[in-house]
């Protein structure tokens, strides 16, 4: 299967894809350098390795990318978080995905490693999950609490499963969720851009890797407020009859 994004096409691809979600990426913000975090979610060799069953195209395309958003924030001193997704050899705690899914990435293996070209300094946090979303049963949310942190910047792999499924439950927390259309990657387009027009439409501020490197190195921090645009003449006819939860 032929990639849907590679490292040359991703500017391009982004600009698209921001276009398209444009109506209903409304939620515009300003980061706030000294209250937020990046998330570099699954970056392994399990997921980045051609040879890998689950290889995830997407996620060699992003790699400079995130390398370089990691880069601004070492540069400001900032937090960098990672996760990484594995299992117990014994497939201890693989639960229902050890039916779903063939074959696990097993912790400890050289393969559950995080690519080597981002890999954790030895100060960085280093999540380890079983499960998409990063919080779930983690002690993310409590290293989030002990740094202040309130905007959080979600990179990393797959866009539409633990990528959307973290933002989701940053929202839920009550975080402002910065996702890089330019520093997320799926399987294929169609899933990748699925999951961006659902996270611009209620979770997240859908943004670029220049955006957030220039709100980290040029601007003061925002005292937590964000920008926000009103939504467009068409979003009553999108959504009527829809009722909030």
């Amino acid at each position: 299967m032929k990639p849907y994004v590679d490292s040359e096409s991703i500017g391009a691809k982004t600009e698209l894809w921001l276009e398209k979600i444009g109506p209903f990426n409304q939620h515009h913000m300003s980061l706030n350098k000294e209250k937020s975090a990046l998330l570099v979610i699954d970056m392994q060799d399990y997921f980045l390795d051609q040879r890998s069953p689950t290889f995830t195209c997407g996620g060699l395309a992003i790699l400079p990318v995130v390398k370089r958003v990691i880069g601004a924030y070492r540069e400001q001193n900032r937090p960098v978080i990672y996760t990484k997704h594995v299992h117990h050899a014994g497939n201890l705690d693989s639960g229902i995905m050890g039916w779903w899914w063939k074959g696990m990435c097993v912790e400890g293996s050289a393969e559950s490693e995080v690519h080597r070209d981002i890999a954790p300094l030895p100060a960085d946090k280093v999540i380890v999950k079983h499960r998409y979303s990063a919080f779930y049963n983690t002690d993310l949310e409590t290293v989030l609490r002990c740094l202040g942190i309130e905007d959080l910047v979600i990179s990393g792999i797959m866009t539409n499963m633990c990528c959307e499924s973290t933002a989701r439950d940053a929202y839920y927390r009550d975080y402002r969720v910065f996702f890089l259309a330019d520093g997320n990657g799926s399987v294929n387009e169609e899933m990748h851009l699925a999951s961006l027009l659902n996270l611009a439409f209620g979770f997240a501020y859908v943004t670029t890797a220049d955006r957030i490197i220039e709100d980290l190195r040029h601007k003061r921090a925002t005292g937590g407020q964000a920008r926000m645009t009103r939504r467009p003449a068409g979003w009553r006819r999108v959504a009527a009859g829809r009722k909030k939860p």
